[in-house]
């Protein structure tokens, strides 16, 4: 599928969820709460640094008992960002998503200007719409009632 991931963020928008590294856990929890996301971009003088997700808030801060009211999301986001291009096609991204191992992908410019953020849900979305458009125009194809 050569459709660039630009396409899944026309669709969804370009609404970034985000956080500091100064926050708090219990901050950034409870934006992520608020939003019903599952993970927050982190931003340092615009510039994405990192990402805090519900797997960073179980692994790093409940399980080695750290306190959500003084642990600062630099001490326990994921920093190693992975940032993709808006031109990258969909398959491209599900190949980093499989790989990488990484649920939520930043979409950034050339010059690193942050444009929107896709998530594995997103991209399965767009995935099963776009086979569930295709197996349609194929059914039309064969039973004749495809237009001409």
């Amino acid at each position: 599928m050569q459709t660039p991931v630009s396409d899944i963020l026309a669709h969804k928008g370009a609404t970034v969820f985000s956080t500091t590294p100064e926050a708090t856990v219990r901050q950034a929890v409870h934006t992520m709460n608020e939003h019903k996301v599952g993970a927050l971009l982190v931003m340092q003088e615009n510039k994405p640094v990192g990402m805090f997700t519900e797997r960073d808030v179980m692994v790093r801060v409940v399980d080695a008992g750290r306190d959500p009211e003084t642990t600062r999301v630099r001490e326990v986001m994921t920093s190693n960002l992975l940032t993709i291009r808006p031109t990258l096609s969909v398959e491209g991204a599900m190949k980093l998503i499989t790989e990488k191992r990484r649920r939520h992908l930043p979409v950034v410019d050339d010059d690193g200007k942050l444009l929107g953020m896709i998530s594995i849900g997103d991209v399965n979305r767009w995935v099963v719409r776009e086979s569930e458009s295709y197996i349609d125009n194929l059914y039309s194809y064969i039973t004749s009632s495809y237009p001409s």
